[in-house]
């Protein structure tokens, strides 16, 4: 049986934190999902398209990683696609807080679905897809938070 992650999130944009993560995840994976959640309630600054294309293009080069979407509840996803574990990062204690508690209720809903937290390095735990999307909006260059492959243009 193989040890099947998914790290769900909106990934609107997809950051370099986003990046770093996933490939610190590797060696604890055969199979990392990078699988973008679609809300109907909520607004996005990209469309799911182009954010599945960066997400492709990024996981390009690694075999290990695939790309997906879904509606409705992450652990039924992950549970439809054989995975037994949620990948998740941690910037700061209020990240703790919130992912402690949904992990708890994945863990129920998901039928023991383990949350593997990776706390960010240094380098990446002030950035998050929010300010980055509110960088992009007020006109600023967001490049230094954003991998090369993700190119947004003005």
């Amino acid at each position: 049986m193989s040890k099947i992650a998914v790290f769900p999130g909106s990934f609107d944009p997809i950051t370099s934190g986003h990046v770093d993560l996933v490939e610190r995840a590797l060696p604890l994976f055969d199979k990392i999902v990078v699988a973008v959640g679609i809300n109907s309630q909520k607004k996005y600054l990209f469309e799911l398209d182009r954010r599945l294309d960066w997400l492709e293009t990024v996981f390009a080069h690694e075999n290990r990683v695939e790309v997906g979407s879904f509606e409705g509840l992450t652990a039924d996803y992950a549970k439809s696609i054989g995975a037994k574990y949620l990948l998740r990062g941690l910037r700061n204690a209020s990240d703790f807080d919130y992912e402690k508690t949904i992990s708890q209720l994945n863990n129920i809903i998901g039928e023991g679905l383990e949350t593997i937290f990776l706390i960010a390095q240094p380098g990446f735990s002030h950035i998050s897809s929010t300010i980055v999307r509110e960088i992009i909006k007020g006109g600023g260059d967001a490049t230094p938070f954003l991998p090369e492959e993700v190119v947004i243009k003005k």
